[in-house]
Order: structure tokens, then C-alpha cells, then sequence
């Protein structure tokens, strides 16, 4: 028989006996809890560490290996910044300089980039690499690296000023640190930024996932978006710009100069974009294929919270990732898709008026073409004697006869080699727009510039043809497998 008493007695028992349960699953929690689990910090897993250890760990596993601890990214038009392993430390090196670059086909320009190229190489490393990287400035100014979105010591943050004295010519600054994250980031001067980034020094820094969670992809491309001022009549982009700017560029090329990213039907493609452009946010498109944005330059993004969509738009400052399987057949196109980007503000349907005689064209037409030397003299005497030798853009009363029948004014025509690079600019053209390969019609560089002419060309800043246009887009080419 149960009495009261024992009722009360097994009750307690079976109550006490719940709680004692109860606090050994909460202690077997805290201890299996993983660090990284949502709710709970990296300081708070990391509190009992010291300091240096917090900011600063010193890697516990080897340096990543490509092909066998991730898959190593193409960058379309450009290459990956070789490095060497020294005492388990992958060991690189930036050089800061001027560099001879190509928009496109005869769009030639002077830009500030490293090792020789703009932007700058491609850093890829692993998650938990201790990497150590060497700038040497060869600029003409002092300048420093900043690494965007990546976490580091105070002292590495490379901002001129607050976190290092700048670096100046032809000095050699040493950054060291381990990577304790992984995604897509990137490196540009933090000195004269306004300058030094609106001339190109920049590139991407790619971390792999140490233990990645998804599948690796078969084919990983990344893209560093760009916009720059370039003025006709100048080698040199306008870093005071702010607003109109006039090329816009996948990895520092525009098409047809873009390399195309190539992979075969059933493959995963991965695609990064980044942009630490100066003004301008880029929704980039790609054709043909749905994807799903996986990640930020916060980090990756949980499977539940990632959208599917075929556009992401990239601000200043951010990078996206996506990825897709590569299921259509053909050639796609990836581009920006603000029309005027896509075209980087350029059109060929119709003709520049601007600084152009008609009552001149008949008989010149009838004269024939003027012999090329001939008109570089004739273009250099004249910037002489109105202007002096170190004379301006000649646009009031001296109209000249070029080659293909178009009266317009000459444009910094003072110096010897400006009038017969313009000069034989006229002659080429003649010929491409006999044959058709050119039209007659080019673009303005701005509203109310004086340096607007037919022959904008010969700067290499417009190139036109009746069929393709030069634009900020890149190409998706899918062959059978």
C-alpha cells in the first residue's frame, strides 16, 4: 500500500534525480559547444588566451598546398603572386610601380599597379597560413598596403599615419600576420588613396577554407571591378574625378580584351567579384544561368539565408561570391548591367559633330588625303606660333585639313611627337573607314571640352567599329565536356 509519505519521498527523489540530469546536460553542452556557433563569440571562446595569441595565432597547421588543399583561382588577365615557403611562413612579395598597361586593343595608358601589372597579382593563401609580405616602393611618393577586410594585428592594418610610418621611395616595409578567416578580400594603397587607388594600385587576396563545407568548385574565377577617368588627348586617368567616369573594367580590361572564363557542361563554377572602385556600384549580370550567392566579404553565408538570383550587385568596399553549375551550353555574357557601364559610355551609331567644318569637307574630298609629314609640320608650326612651346589645345581659328575630309581643331599639336602620332592616327584611320572596318563617327570626352575632335582615337582613348563596341563585360564559355 502507498502511503502519503512514501508518495511525497518518491516524488522528491524523482524530482532531485531530473535537476542532477538536467545540470549534467548543461555542463556536457558547454563543454561539446563548438567556438563558432551562432550566439557565441570568438573573443568568448578565446577569453582564457593571451592577448598576442588572440590577435595574433600562431599557425598549428602547414601551409596550404594548391590542388590539394583548395582549388587555385584564375583571375582572367591576370596571374597569381608566386610565393615560397621559409620556416613554415609563405613568404611574398609587392612591388609598388608605374605600369605600362592596355584597356584594350591601342588603348594604352600609364597606371600605378604592382609587379608590373594592373591590378595588382592575385594573393591566394589558406585559412590558418602564417603569410609574410614584402613592399618595396617604387613610386614617386610614400604609399602603404592596407589588407581590406581581413583580420590582423593593429600594427598590419597598413594604414599610413595611424598604423605604420608610410613607406617611402624606394623603401621596403615588412607585413606579417595569420590568416584566421577565409573568403574573398583584397589589398590597395592606403596613402594618397584618392590618387594612388584611382591609378590601379590594388588586387585581390583570396583565402581558402582550411575544411571547406561545400563541395570544392571545379572552376574558380575571380573579378576585380574597376572605373576610371581618362581625358582624350592623355596617357594618364584623372584621379580628381568623382562622377564621370568613362571606362569601366573587368580586372583592368575591357572587351574585346577580356579573357574569357571557360568551363565544361556539369562543372561547379564559382565566380568572386570585388570592388573598391572610386564612386560607382556595379549590379553585375550573368547570362543563361541562375546562381546562388554564397558569400560576403563578412564571410560565408548560411545555406538557409542564401538567394538565388542572376544578378548581385557589388558596392564600393564589397565583394560577392556565387556559385552555379554550369548547365548551358554556348557563350554567355557577364556584365554590368548599368547601360552605360555596360558600353563604358560609348556608342558608334552616330556621328561627333563637335569641332567639325562642313564647308571644308567637299574640297578637301576633291584634294585628296595631305601627306601624313606634311600635316605634322604644318599641326607643329602652328601650336608654335599661337601658343609658344609650351602651348595649350589650339581650338579657336585653326582649323585643319586631315586626311579623311573632316576639318576639326588640333589638339595639343605643340610637340613633334604629339603631331605625327596624330598625324599618322589620320592616315590609318582614312584607310579603316574606306575599308569599313571604322566608322566616321567617335565620341565626346565631355560636355564643353575643347578637346573634343573626330580623332579622339589617336589617344587611344575611343575605339569604334560598326559591329562591336567596347565594354565592360566578360564572357562565360561553356564547351562539351
Amino acid at each position: 500500500m502507498i502511503t502519503r509519505r512514501k508518495f511525497l519521498t518518491s516524488a522528491g527523489a524523482l524530482a532531485g534525480s531530473a535537476t542532477v540530469l538536467q545540470k549534467l546536460a548543461w555542463a556536457q553542452e558547454i563543454k561539446t559547444r563548438e567556438p563558432n556557433k551562432p550566439g557565441e563569440t570568438t573573443a568568448a571562446a578565446n577569453k582564457n588566451k593571451p592577448l598576442i595569441e588572440r590577435v595574433d595565432p600562431k599557425p598549428t597547421l602547414p601551409p596550404g598546398e594548391p590542388g590539394k588543399d583548395y582549388t587555385p583561382v584564375i583571375t582572367p588577365n591576370n596571374t597569381a603572386l608566386p610565393w615560397k615557403i621559409i620556416g613554415g611562413v609563405k613568404v611574398y612579395h609587392l612591388v609598388a610601380e608605374e605600369v605600362n598597361h592596355e584597356f584594350a586593343p591601342g588603348m594604352k595608358v600609364k597606371l600605378w599597379g604592382f609587379n608590373g601589372r594592373v591590378h595588382g597579382p592575385t594573393i591566394e593563401a589558406v585559412e590558418g597560413d602564417r603569410v609574410r609580405i614584402y613592399v618595396t616602393n617604387n613610386l614617386p611618393e610614400a604609399t602603404s598596403v592596407h589588407w581590406h577586410g581581413i583580420l590582423l594585428p593593429n600594427g598590419m592594418d597598413g594604414v599610413a599615419g595611424l598604423n605604420q610610418k608610410a613607406i617611402q621611395p624606394g623603401e621596403t616595409f615588412r607585413y606579417e600576420f595569420t590568416l584566421r578567416q577565409h573568403g574573398t578580400h583584397m589589398y590597395h594603397s592606403h596613402s594618397d588613396e584618392m590618387t594612388q587607388m584611382a591609378l590601379g594600385a590594388m588586387g585581390l587576396f583570396i583565402i581558402h577554407p582550411r575544411r571547406p563545407r561545400d563541395q570544392r568548385p571545379d572552376r574558380d574565377f575571380a573579378f576585380m571591378l574597376g572605373e576610371w577617368r581618362l581625358d582624350t588627348g592623355t596617357y594618364r586617368p584623372n584621379p580628381n574625378e568623382m562622377t564621370d567616369f568613362n571606362v569601366f573594367t573587368f580586372n583592368a580590361k575591357i572587351f574585346p580584351a577580356t579573357e574569357p572564363m571557360v568551363a565544361k557542361l556539369g562543372e561547379r563554377v564559382r565566380i568572386r567579384l570585388a570592388s573598391v572602385a572610386a564612386m560607382s556600384h556595379h549590379p553585375i549580370h550573368l547570362h543563361g544561368h541562375s546562381f546562388r550567392i554564397t558569400e560576403t566579404d563578412g564571410g560565408q553565408i548560411p545555406e538557409s539565408a542564401q538567394q538565388v538570383e542572376t544578378t548581385v550587385l557589388v558596392a564600393i568596399g564589397q565583394s560577392r561570391t556565387f556559385d552555379f553549375v554550369a548547365d548551358q551550353p554556348g557563350d554567355w555574357a557577364m556584365h554590368c548591367h548599368m547601360t552605360h557601364h555596360v558600353m563604358t559610355q560609348m556608342g558608334d551609331k552616330f556621328p561627333n559633330t563637335i569641332g567639325v567644318s562642313k564647308h571644308n569637307r567637299r574640297a578637301s574630298r576633291e584634294t585628296g588625303p595631305e601627306d601624313p609629314r606634311q600635316l605634322a609640320a604644318r599641326l607643329h608650326d602652328n601650336g608654335n606660333e599661337r601658343h609658344g612651346r609650351d602651348g595649350r589645345d589650339a581650338h579657336e581659328g585653326a582649323a585643319q585639313q586631315p586626311s579623311d575630309g573632316w576639318s576639326v581643331w588640333p589638339i595639343r599639336c605643340d610637340r613633334h611627337e604629339r603631331a605625327a602620332d596624330f598625324a599618322q592616327s589620320s592616315r590609318r584611320d582614312h584607310k579603316l573607314r574606306r575599308s569599313g572596318l571604322v566608322s566616321a563617327s567617335g565620341r565626346d570626352c565631355r560636355d564643353g571640352c575643347e578637346r573634343r575632335s573626330t580623332f579622339a582615337r589617336r589617344h587611344r582613348c575611343r575605339s569604334f567599329t560598326d559591329e562591336t563596341e567596347s565594354r565592360k563585360a566578360s564572357t562565360l564559355r561553356l564547351v562539351a565536356a
